[in-house]
């Protein structure tokens, strides 16, 4: 589907305002914040029974995938940000309540809810001081800020930030995506066939591959002769680029869509395993002992959290992590190596084969880390709560 314009969406939708009826409005710009605003749109949900959900994108990412998302009562795409667009979105849904996720600050819809007084809430915010709001030219930006009711940051870099351009309501509410992770591990499936892929051996996941990671892991892949499984999930699936990577291995591999024409000893027998499919990928982690997450050769890193959540020790590319606070983070306390090449991919990975106590130590320091860091989603509905507005 198209975009559609905002009257168009409107009735299809069916939507009518219910005076009686609360309505709590959550933006996010694309799939990722929806993954940041999830646990705290469900949690909401079931703290105000009574309230409806209103759910927006900006990108397709988000919408397209999440359209019919069975936690909001209505899904759309915002409309651009001009003073119109605003005036007639937020008088048409009249919320009750906003919420922004991370990077979200849209001048003229935040104006507007500071003039109807509706609290407006920015979550998962995280600042770094090359943004615009720190500069000696950003004041118009600075003004943006003054409008949220209260931001939760990610971390004390951010709220000293906000501190020293003197915004005041503002406190620590962590990175909600730490509780989505849990969600997911939680409700992960299990997926015999990997366990038969597995076969009791030592497991490597390299999720959200590009070329550029394949390139580095294959010449990996090719010389190491100790047993080792390795399970392949291309960041995007193309047929073509799928069996080009397989030429390049010498290892046998095999794709999960072709499993059901193979015999059981040829799944076993298999070195590589390449996915085929989408959203299978969250609960394959729970079988590994290692994970390569893609992306960071790129345009960056994507999600590391779910292997992080089941104390899988981390390697990714050396160049587009250093904006993802929790890369950062699990490289400081030994979690994760950034990667320059292949020699160094061997290096680090022969450590952790070869010596299990490192590897399980690295383990329990990631587990920690990540359950540190729950709790975000709490924190913000004991703080609307709170608020006594409803």
């Amino acid at each position: 589907m198209g975009r559609k314009n905002f009257h168009q969406q409107v009735i299809d939708s069916g939507f009518k305002a219910e005076s009686d009826r609360p309505l709590a409005w959550f933006h996010c710009a694309s799939l990722g914040e929806f993954e940041q605003a999830r646990p705290v749109i469900e949690k909401y949900k079931s703290t105000f029974q009574t309230h409806k959900i209103l759910l927006t994108f900006f990108s397709p990412s988000g919408y397209e995938i999440r359209k019919n998302y069975e936690g909001a009562d209505y899904v759309f795409y915002l409309p651009i940000d001009t003073a119109n667009n605003a005036r007639q979105f937020i008088e048409t849904f009249q919320p009750s309540i906003a919420f922004f996720v991370k990077y979200e600050f849209w001048y003229y819809y935040l104006r507007t809810l500071a003039e109807k007084n509706i609290p407006t809430i920015s979550f998962s915010a995280i600042f770094r001081a090359n943004q615009v709001f720190f500069k000696n030219y950003g004041a118009f930006n600075r003004n943006i800020l003054t409008y949220f009711s209260h931001i939760f940051v990610q971390n004390k870099i951010s709220l000293d930030l906000l501190k020293s351009i003197h915004i005041q309501n503002i406190s620590i509410g962590g990175d909600t995506r730490f509780d989505r992770v849990k969600q997911i591990a939680e409700a992960k499936k299990q997926i015999p066939i990997v366990e038969q892929f597995k076969d009791k051996k030592p497991l490597l996941i390299v999720g959200s591959c590009w070329e550029q990671d394949f390139e580095v892991i294959a010449p990996f892949l090719n010389t190491f002769k100790e047993e080792l499984k390795v399970i392949i999930a291309p960041h995007e699936i193309h047929d073509a680029e799928i069996e080009t990577w397989r030429k390049n291995l010498q290892a046998k591999s095999i794709r999960f869509s072709s499993i059901n024409q193979e015999s059981n000893s040829s799944v076993a027998s298999a070195q590589v395993l390449f996915i085929d499919n989408i959203g299978m990928l969250s609960s394959l982690y729970q079988y590994a002992e290692f994970a390569w997450i893609g992306g960071a050769y790129r345009k960056g890193l994507h999600n590391t959290l779910e292997a992080a959540t089941f104390g899988l020790p981390i390697f990714f590319g050396n160049n587009n992590y250093q904006k993802f606070q929790e890369a950062v983070d699990l490289i400081r306390i030994g979690g994760a190596k950034a990667i320059a090449d292949t020699a160094e991919f061997k290096e680090h990975f022969d450590e952790l084969y070869f010596n299990e106590n490192i590897r399980k130590g690295k383990s329990e320091l990631i587990q920690s880390y990540v359950q540190e860091n729950l709790g975000g989603t709490d924190k913000i509905i004991k703080f609307i709560t709170e608020l006594s507005i409803f």
